[in-house]
């Protein structure tokens, strides 16, 4: 592996509904959701004694996860169902190289490392199909399209499940170096990263009506933690490589799934690029964010990418400012790879989106997954004299995001 230019993957918790029954149970249709999964397994279980959550990248090992008194309620939940954990689990480990189980109460596709952002894209819109035709032979059973699956990272009553971008990096650079660096990036690249959002939930509501840039920004609590369930971070500190020691896994949950293929390319792309330059010792970024948790929610919620951003140095500086700063950080190490044409496809279409957003941000809609849905809504809020609180446009919003053809936007 080129240690400059890491590793990547996708992980994808899928929202589940069963649209014949009030109250179905998310564990029950997973389960039988991955039975369908035609594709062979390599292996029948995953190995879980080689996982290290209980590690952290800042140096030390917590006894206890808030995560682990929710999975003890799941056991205590799952001892009255007449199947063992491993079943439950439903693990495949299948020949393409992905991981597809039951997560909790989703069911969760995660694609093999790839060494291309093109590969990643290929690899992820192979989850969709293989997810989607597990869908199909689930409701070919069931007579009927009833079992819907959504892939999204909300689902309109206060619950988020995540879309987790994970990058093998090495571990030669102090921990902090890359959290100071990637920061800034992280907080501002949901202006072409954002899966959009209607309206708004959990925390800090503050009466927002209207279309947010991302899904999972509501759900962000702090700056650094290993927690994935609860105090939800920017960047997440548990160190589990699944790797040799030689090298660190980011594990990034604060991204939104998208539908678009372009946004995925863009979003892995731009990321992987800045922590090539961060590898490489390339980056001194001038910004300090005075605020950055908080300003994760101020971003998404304003889609003109200007609302100012207070540095600790006392200036202000806007979301589209820093991703400018960014990309043109990456045009003066476009050899820095040795992969050209990823390279120069990423920069090319980063500088595009970015001066689309800027001077042209209809032009956004073509591609990039917020500007999408804006365009569509619009459209019939237009049509049906609706304003952007009417329930309909969340409804909407969710279809947006259903893997079954015939119904998602």
């Amino acid at each position: 592996m080129n240690d400059i230019v890491p590793l990547l993957g996708i992980e994808t918790e899928y929202g589940i509904i069963r649209e014949d029954q009030e109250d179905s149970d998310p564990v029950e249709e997973s389960m039988q959701l991955l039975a369908r999964c035609e594709q062979k397994s390599v292996f029948r279980a995953w190995a879980y004694d080689r996982e290290r959550t209980h590690v952290d990248m800042r140096g030390f090992q917590v006894t206890r996860l808030a995560q682990d008194e929710e999975e003890d309620e799941y056991c205590e939940e799952d001892r009255k169902r007449p199947y063992s954990y491993w079943e439950m689990k439903s693990d495949r480990v299948l020949t393409n190289g992905a991981r597809f189980y039951n997560d909790h109460t989703h069911p969760e596709y995660a694609t093999p490392e790839c060494r291309t952002v093109f590969d990643l894209v290929t690899h992820d819109l192979a989850g969709e199909k293989i997810v989607g035709e597990c869908v199909r032979l689930r409701n070919r059973e069931l007579g009927g399209d009833v079992l819907q699956l959504f892939k999204n990272n909300t689902d309109y009553s206060g619950h988020s499940y995540g879309t987790h971008d994970n990058y093998l990096i090495p571990r030669t650079l102090p921990f902090e170096v890359w959290v100071r660096n990637l920061v800034p990036f992280l907080v501002t690249r949901q202006l072409y990263a954002g899966a959009g959002k209607v309206g708004a939930e959990r925390k800090n509501e503050n009466g927002f009506i209207g279309l947010q840039l991302a899904q999972r920004s509501d759900f962000i609590d702090s700056l650094l933690s290993i927690e994935t369930m609860t105090q939800r971070p920017i960047i997440n500190t548990r160190d589990e490589p699944h790797a040799t020691q030689n090298y660190r896994r980011l594990h990034l949950i604060l991204g939104d799934a998208n539908m678009s293929p372009y946004a995925t390319a863009l979003k892995v792309g731009a990321t992987r690029q800045v922590l090539a330059m961060i590898g490489a010792q390339k980056l001194g970024g001038p910004f300090e964010l005075a605020e950055p948790v908080a300003d994760v929610q101020r971003v998404s919620r304003d889609i003109t990418g200007t609302t100012p951003l207070q540095l600790k140095s006392g200036k202000t500086v806007t979301p589209l400012e820093i991703q400018e700063w960014y990309l043109e950080q990456a045009l003066k190490h476009s050899g820095l790879s040795g992969e050209t044409e990823e390279w120069d496809w990423v920069t090319r279409e980063w500088g595009r989106t970015l001066n689309d957003h800027r001077h042209h941000p209809e032009q956004l809609a073509d591609r990039i997954d917020w500007a999408i849905k804006q365009s569509l809504f619009n459209d019939f809020i237009e049509a049906e004299g609706l304003g952007w609180d009417d329930p309909i446009l969340q409804s909407l919003d969710l279809e947006y995001h259903n893997l079954n053809p015939e119904r998602g936007l």
